[in-house]
């Protein structure tokens, strides 16, 4: 054999060799889902795109704005740059967090918190901020925080919003307290109970920080993190009730570190599919031998339930998720 030929046929397998592995690579999401430090996704659907809006993982003086990112199918992931930061929102300093946004009358509603404000009195808290598009650059839309004190103890962070039969909630809260209020219609400010009460604690055993619900068959899932979340033991629980407003009490962990894959796996989101009738949990954890708090990535694997409704343990993998057609969804 040639020496020329030798060489061609050893091109040809290189090509070829990489042209399967990037076939096997683009079947599923992988983990981490896109490149660079981001923590504490919110991911939503809106028609036939999914969107993540993570916090930045940088110190917090660095954290002075937030990415978002789009994939039409699990696999591919467009980053928009800077929907928002704290140039458009002047109240805003540093620590900008865990965005949380919902759809309602064609408009767009990113909230958010900022400043990890110590005690009341100084400013910061969770903002509010409005687009046209879930990729457009934000606007603020009070002009300061929509709540900026302690309420039963709550650090004013991680918030997150969801429509229950007919009214808009947000449940929130740092510092080991978590409160649920009603939103008004247009977001501008909160609504009282029907006990005059406007913050409500819902405080399950453990809660650290970083709630979140969703409802399936008509069980409502109250989630949160535990732990430290610059430590390998961060978490994620969770709890059920047949009330958003609880109560709630503890049922156990369902994420958590694999020391073979990755640690710090927490703070999370969840997404239901039509086109799979799957849930899949996005979180964020950190690489296999990372001692910086802020080096977390964005995964993403499968949520599975038991006959009677409960989550099972979450195996975190390097994988991902395979990718999905999504097609058009009817949107509010």
């Amino acid at each position: 054999m040639s020496r020329i030929y030798k060489i061609i046929i050893a091109v040809v397998c290189i090509i070829s060799t990489g042209y399967s592995g990037h076939a096997q690579q683009k079947a599923t999401s992988g983990n981490p889902i896109f490149p660079g430090w981001y923590a504490d996704p919110e991911v939503a659907r809106f028609g036939d795109s999914i969107w993540i809006y993570p916090t930045f993982s940088a110190k917090y003086e660095r954290q002075v704005f937030l990415d978002a990112f789009s994939s039409t199918d699990l696999v591919q992931w467009r980053k928009h740059e800077r929907i928002i930061d704290t140039t458009s929102v002047r109240w805003a300093k540093r620590a900008m967090w865990a965005p949380a946004i919902v759809r309602k009358g064609g408009k767009y509603y990113l909230f958010f918190s900022a400043n990890d404000i110590q005690r009341d009195g100084e400013i910061g808290g969770i903002g509010v901020a409005v687009a046209d598009h879930p990729g457009d650059p934000f606007r603020d839309l009070l002009g300061k925080p929509l709540i900026d004190k302690f309420h039963n103890g709550a650090q004013p962070i991680d918030q997150f919003v969801f429509e229950d039969n007919g009214h808009w909630y947000m449940i929130y809260g740092g510092w080991r307290h978590c409160n649920i209020v009603r939103l008004k219609d247009d977001f501008t400010g909160l609504l009282p109970f029907p006990n005059g009460r406007v913050y409500r604690e819902i405080t399950p055993g453990g809660y650290v920080e970083g709630p979140f619900m969703f409802k399936r068959a008509g069980k409502y899932y109250f989630m949160w993190s535990e732990g430290g979340w610059t430590g390998p033991d961060y978490s994620v629980a969770y709890a059920m009730s047949d009330n958003p407003l609880g109560p709630f009490e503890r049922i156990g962990k369902i994420l958590q570190q694999d020391p073979k894959i990755a640690t710090g796996a927490g703070h999370h989101s969840v997404l239901y599919l039509k086109e799979t009738d799957k849930h899949y949990i996005v979180y964020h954890r950190r690489p296999l031998g990372e001692t910086d708090g802020n080096a977390r990535q964005i995964c993403i694997d499968k949520l599975r339930f038991d006959d009677e409704g409960k989550i099972l343990p979450v195996k975190i993998t390097n994988e991902g998720v395979r990718g999905v057609l999504l097609q058009a969804a009817n949107e509010k």
